[in-house]
C-alpha cells in the first residue's frame, strides 16, 4: 500500500536548519508531483512547497521562499525539504502528500499523505 514517511522535525532556535525527509513506498514514486504541506496548532492546512516529477520545476509560499528547498531522489524514492533561516512562525507539524491533480496556480489536490514530523522554532 502507498506509505509516505516523514522524519528529520525537531526543535531548533531562531535562524537554525532542519532538513526533512519523505520516503515513498508502495507505489512507482519518479511520475508524481509531490508537495510539503504544513499546519500549526489552531489553524488549517497550509500549502509550503511542490516539486515536479524531474525535479527542475519548483514552487514555494511566499514566506518561505529563499529559506526552503524542495528536492527529490527518484532512485532514493524519497522528497526533502531544507529549512534554513528557521522563524518561530514556521513551528508546524510537516507533511508531504502525493499530488494527483493541480486545481489552478498552487492548489493542489491530494490522494495520500504521511504522518507528519513536528519542527518547534524556538528559543
Amino acid at each position: 500500500q502507498v506509505q509516505l514517511v516523514e522524519s528529520g522535525g525537531g526543535l531548533v532556535q531562531p535562524g537554525g536548519s532542519l532538513r526533512l525527509s519523505c520516503a515513498a513506498s508502495g507505489f512507482t514514486f519518479s511520475p508524481y508531483y509531490m508537495s510539503w504541506v504544513r499546519q500549526a496548532p489552531g489553524k488549517g492546512p497550509e500549502w509550503v512547497s511542490a516539486i515536479n516529477t524531474f525535479g527542475n520545476n519548483t514552487r514555494y509560499q511566499g514566506s518561505v521562499k529563499v529559506r526552503f528547498t524542495i528536492s527529490r531522489d527518484n532512485a532514493r524514492n524519497t522528497l526533502y525539504l531544507q529549512m534554513n533561516s528557521l522563524k518561530p512562525e514556521d513551528t508546524a507539524l510537516y507533511y508531504c502528500a502525493r499530488v494527483i491533480a493541480v486545481v489552478v496556480g498552487t492548489e493542489y489536490q491530494y490522494d495520500y499523505r504521511g504522518q507528519g514530523t513536528q519542527v518547534t522554532v524556538s528559543s
